[in-house]
């Protein structure tokens, strides 16, 4: 496992699919990274559009950059403080013989132990959630990679740790009627982030993760 140092967003697309090729080509071997970033950002999924996903002023005005990820699914709400984040790049053989469902809890088994250990509420849920009762707490990606010695998967995942629903509701294209206090709490009640549970600083817990992983 490597805890990497904050890095910008675009520098951070560019490590998740450059480190997936090189294990998908064999001169990387398998590797957990733990991500920190270096400022906000909204990343945006492969086939999304900016337009439709992101108010783009709005986030510009915030100081939120707008990247895309080579992996499919939704719009990520990113600030540094409030997010915990973790890929995984891994040979294409780990994931043969699985559906796809299976192939999101075998990568993350082993977040979801880690985070039951710190007393967190913490289940799958629907294909690539990972939740508490009360809502979701996370989400993930994966894309394959069926090129070089053996071919490799990229597993991703974002959580939060906190949420500022007020102003990922502005930022993000939520809805196309004006927000309202109603509708943020509606954002607030989709979304159950870690520190809704536990009093733990974000830095403990990722140190947790990183102690789990490495025992």
């Amino acid at each position: 496992m490597i805890h990497d140092h904050p890095r910008t967003p675009d520098e951070q697309m560019a490590i998740d699919e450059t480190w997936a090729r090189e294990v998908a080509a064999g001169t990387r071997q398998p590797t957990i990274r733990l991500w920190e970033w270096a400022g906000p950002a909204v990343v945006i999924g492969r086939f999304q559009s900016a337009q439709d996903e992101v108010n783009l002023d709005i986030a510009k005005q915030l100081g939120f950059d707008v990247v895309r990820r080579c992996t499919g699914g939704g719009a990520m709400f990113i600030e540094p403080g409030n997010t915990i984040t973790y890929s995984l790049y891994a040979p294409l053989d780990f994931v043969q013989g699985v559906s796809i469902e299976e192939s999101y809890r075998l990568c993350d088994w082993w977040l979801v132990e880690a985070l039951r250990e710190l007393g967190l509420d913490v289940r799958f849920a629907g294909l690539n959630d990972i939740a508490s009762q009360y809502g979701k707490i996370g989400g993930a990606a994966q894309r394959r990679f069926p090129v070089g010695s053996g071919g490799a998967v990229l597993h991703h995942v974002t959580m939060a740790y906190d949420i500022d629903a007020a102003k990922m509701s502005r930022v993000l294209n939520t809805s196309r009627e004006k927000m309202s206090d109603k509708a943020v709490k509606s954002a607030v009640k989709r979304v159950d982030p870690m520190k809704s549970q536990t009093g733990l600083s974000r830095e403990h817990i990722v140190e947790h993760l990183i102690d789990w992983f490495a025992a």
